[in-house]
């Protein structure tokens, strides 16, 4: 095949060397993985492809031709299309702004919203979401339909080099097989696409060769069919990891917290759960089943029409998120970039936000030096990569980033400490070590709730899994009573009724 991509001895410093003579090739027609742990390089790699930044060392071509991109638009212009693991849509813009915003079809002056509306649902189909009012505005979705946007965006023109980057860490198991559909589809075509992701099986399954890099260096390029999950794994982290081990339910210990008949509206449906002191509850569904809606309405992020939320026995007033954490409440949000991070401001302020008055003497002026400390502490806990703790977050891997939300939450202490898709976007060595992190907090009495949409990732590490459906809290399964298959049938029960009811 012919290679569309050829890259050699790239190398690109920050204040420290982030790539180190990096050779890669990407031929037509194919679908070329990058995995590696969060900070190996990927990103950057594919970065100064789509032209938003430049290499400090190295030469690139496109078919055959030298490459240099100085900006997004001039690598669109010769083709190379990126969807980037953060989201970069405009809230207040609709889904249909979002997906054409640089190419808005016009008549005398005028956008052509019928035409718009038109070829958006043509591309929303490509990607799963036919019924999706392309009017809509985007803040209103949930993440997951945000990620099928952006994907969609990047699928709305004909392009030769397809980068995506982490492009299923919101989406499920039928919307990931929907993306692949039409990711074949454009190798049909002989679209090459850059592929980069931490789920090594999803890897495996798309891609005709496998690249790893480590701490900005090539380890090793195999045709995917030649590596194994366990060789993969190995050459990511430098070392073996230990699989996590099928274990008998912990014996939990008092309520921590009661949720009683909790309503808002369509998404959250007369939910009640009980989450206990030093055990693990997980939180299963489809997305759009209500799973993130009640953990929001629970932390007061969102305003409940009805229900009572108890922690230790006592009727607690949340109103707002402060209340919440007051009480001894705690939640990582699904969005990390736009709810859970200061993005322009350094590592050390994001880590010590939710205890400032902890770090203060004697609670009125903030201590810096304590204030270093503490952040040094938890960043070197939960390993979170970073030049310096005065580096802005915002120039951190998205997995690092995560890393930091997590180490906010671990080092103000609350009670009850809600985990939404904690492990997404996390390299598989990080989140071996949040498993254990978990672990540990259960063991230390805490009580845990964790959204997550692997349900393997559910049935490793939780004590109990609640199934949502429709906005319901359809059913609780113990560690010992579940499968994939009862999992995945209580998940589908409200739509299926709806659907016979119709």
């Amino acid at each position: 095949m012919n290679s569309l991509i050829a890259i050699r001895g790239v190398s690109k410093h920050y204040q420290t060397q982030v790539l180190a003579d990096v050779d890669f090739e990407l031929r037509r027609g194919e679908v070329h993985a990058l995995v590696g742990e969060n900070g190996a390089g990927k990103s950057t790699l594919c970065r100064i492809i789509a032209g938003l930044t430049s290499p400090s060392a190295g030469t690139l071509e496109l078919s055959g031709q030298p490459y240099a991109p100085g900006t997004k638009a001039e690598a669109e212009r010769h083709g190379v299309r990126m969807v980037m693991q953060e989201l970069n849509l405009i809230g207040n813009l609709s889904v249909a702004e979002n997906i054409f915003l640089r190419h808005l079809p016009h008549c005398a002056g005028w956008i052509d919203y019928a035409e718009l509306h038109r070829r958006a649902l043509e591309v929303l189909d490509r990607v799963g979401l036919p019924h999706l009012d392309p009017r809509v505005q985007v803040r209103t979705l949930g993440i997951g339909q945000q990620q099928l946007i952006e994907i969609a965006a990047g699928l709305s023109e004909r392009c030769d080099v397809l980068i995506l980057d982490e492009p299923t860490a919101a989406l499920t198991d039928a919307e990931t097989g929907l993306l692949f559909a039409q990711i074949r589809q454009l190798t049909s075509e002989g679209v090459g696409t850059i592929y980069i992701s931490h789920h090594l099986e999803e890897v495996r399954r798309i891609a005709a060769r496998i690249t790893v890099l480590r701490d900005g260096r090539i380890v090793e390029s195999r045709t995917a069919g030649d590596w194994t999950t366990e060789e993969l794994v190995r050459a990511m982290v430098g070392r073996d990891l230990a699989s996590i081990e099928v274990r008998p339910p912990r014996q939990p210990g008092a309520v921590a917290m009661r949720v009683e008949s909790l309503h808002r509206g369509t998404a959250v449906r007369g939910v009640g759960f009980e989450a206990r002191e030093g055990e693990i509850l997980g939180f299963a569904g489809l997305m759009g089943s209500g799973r993130t809606e009640t953990m929001r309405a629970v932390f007061g992020a969102d305003t409940p029409e009805s229900g009572r939320i108890y922690l230790k026995g006592r009727w607690a007033r949340i109103r707002s998120p402060s209340d919440a954490v007051r009480q001894g409440v705690a939640l990582l949000t699904e969005d990390r970039k736009q709810q859970g991070l200061l993005l322009p401001l350094a590592v050390r302020i994001n880590l010590t936000l939710a205890s400032l008055r902890q770090l203060s003497c004697r609670r009125t002026w903030l201590s810096p030096g304590i204030e270093r400390n503490r952040a040094a502490e938890w960043a070197g806990r939960l390993a979170v990569r970073c030049h310096s703790l005065e580096q802005r977050v915002v120039e951190l891997s998205g997995g690092n980033q995560q890393k930091v939300v997590i180490a906010r939450w671990l080092m103000r202490d609350c009670d009850v400490l809600i985990f939404d898709e904690p492990t997404r976007g996390i390299d598989v060595g990080a989140k071996f070590e949040i498993y254990a992190l978990l672990d540990d907090l259960a063991r230390a009495g805490k009580a845990i709730v964790m959204v997550s949409s692997d349900l393997r990732e559910l049935m490793a590490v939780c004590d109990r899994i609640a199934v949502m459906s429709a906005g319901r809290l359809v059913e609780t399964f113990a560690r010992g009573d579940w499968s994939e298959d009862k999992i995945l049938s209580a998940a589908l029960s409200e739509y299926a009724a709806s659907a016979l009811t119709a």
